[in-house]
C-alpha cells in the first residue's frame, strides 16, 4: 500500500490565514516542507481521504485525475476536512465527463458529513456523486479495501471517526482528528487481533502544545505508539507517521522532523509518499 499526504495542516493552514505569529513567519521564510495546506490524503492513488477546501490545489500540484476517483472517505464534518459545495463542480456543465465510462464518485462517512454532502449536491450532482453512510465498527468493502470507521476522541457534533484500512495484505490506521483513542477502539482492535503495518497519528499540537483530548501533541503520540506496541497491535516493522499540524504547536517541519526521528516517527509534509 502507499499513502500520499496531499495536505498536512490543521484548519487554518500553515502559514495560517491572517496570522503573523513567529511559527507562521518562519514557515514563510523557510518555505518548502514547512508550508502546509489543509488535511487530505490518498491511498494507492485511488482511495481519497477527506475533501478539504484545498482539494483543487492538491490535484493540480500532484497531477492526480479527480475524475477517475471512485471513493472518498470523510473523517468528520469540519470544514478543513469537508468542503461539500465543491462536489457540485462535478455536475453537468461544470465537468465534462465521458458519460459512458466516467465512474460514479461515492462519498462515505458517518451520518453528519454524509448529510452535508447530500444537501450540497441536491438538485445539482446526484447523478454523478452519491453518498453512503457508514456504521462505526462495521467493516465495508470499498474499491478493493476493507474499511472500518471507529471512534475518534474529537468533536462529537462533527460525527468524528478514524479509519482502519486494509487491502488484504497490509493494514493501516488513519487517526486524524483525534486525541488519545477511546477505550471502545482498543477493545475492538484487540478483539479483532489486528496488527498495523502503518499508523498515521494526529499531531496537531506538535512539540509545544501537548494536547491529549480532541487532538494530540508529540507526547500523546509517543504514548499511543508505546501502547500499540505493548498490545501487539504494532511491532518493529510498523511505520509510524505524525500528521495534521497547527501553528499553535510551534515547531515547523525543519524542527519537528529531526526531533521525532530518533523516537521512531516520520513527519509528514505536503506531497509526501510512503509505501509500506
Amino acid at each position: 500500500m502507499k499513502i500520499q499526504y496531499l495536505g498536512t495542516a490543521a484548519a487554518e493552514g500553515w502559514p495560517a490565514l491572517f496570522c503573523t505569529c513567529k511559527p507562521c513567519m518562519l514557515a514563510r521564510e523557510k518555505g518548502g516542507r514547512n508550508v502546509r495546506t489543509r488535511s487530505q490524503s490518498i491511498i494507492d492513488g485511488k482511495l481519497l481521504i477527506d475533501f478539504s477546501a484545498d482539494t483543487y490545489w492538491h490535484f493540480v500540484k500532484n497531477d492526480i485525475h479527480l475524475d477517475e476517483i471512485r471513493a472518498c472517505l470523510i473523517t468528520h464534518a469540519h470544514e478543513d476536512h469537508l468542503y461539500p459545495l465543491e462536489f457540485c463542480n462535478r455536475r453537468v456543465g461544470f465537468a465534462y465527463l465521458d458519460e459512458g465510462s466516467a465512474p460514479m464518485l461515492t462519498v462515505y462517512g458517518t451520518k453528519r458529513p454524509v448529510e452535508m454532502v447530500a444537501r450540497a449536491i441536491a438538485g445539482a450532482a446526484e447523478d454523478r456523486v452519491r453518498v453512503q453512510e457508514l456504521e462505526r465498527f462495521k467493516t465495508v468493502e470499498i474499491e478493493g479495501y476493507s474499511v472500518t470507521a471507529i471512534d475518534a476522541d474529537h468533536d462529537p457534533h462533527a460525527d468524528s471517526v478514524i479509519y482502519i484500512i486494509s487491502d488484504g495484505k497490509k493494514t493501516m490506521l488513519y487517526a486524524h482528528d483525534t486525541g488519545i483513542f477511546p477505550e471502545s477502539d482498543w477493545n475492538y482492535m484487540l478483539d479483532k487481533g489486528l496488527r498495523f503495518d502503518y499508523v498515521s497519528l494526529d499531531c496537531t499540537g506538535g512539540l509545544y502544545a501537548q494536547y491529549e483530548h480532541g487532538h494530540m501533541g508529540t507526547n500523546a503520540c509517543e504514548k499511543m505508539r508505546e501502547k500499540l506496541l505493548a498490545a501487539g497491535l504494532a511491532d518493529e516493522r510498523t511505520v509510524f507517521c505524525l500528521n495534521h499540524f497547527s501553528h499553535n504547536g510551534g515547531a515547523i517541519y525543519d524542527e519537528i522532523a529531526p526531533a521525532m526521528a530518533p523516537k521512531g516517527f516520520l513527519v509528514s509534509y505536503d506531497g509526501m509518499e510512503v509505501e509500506f
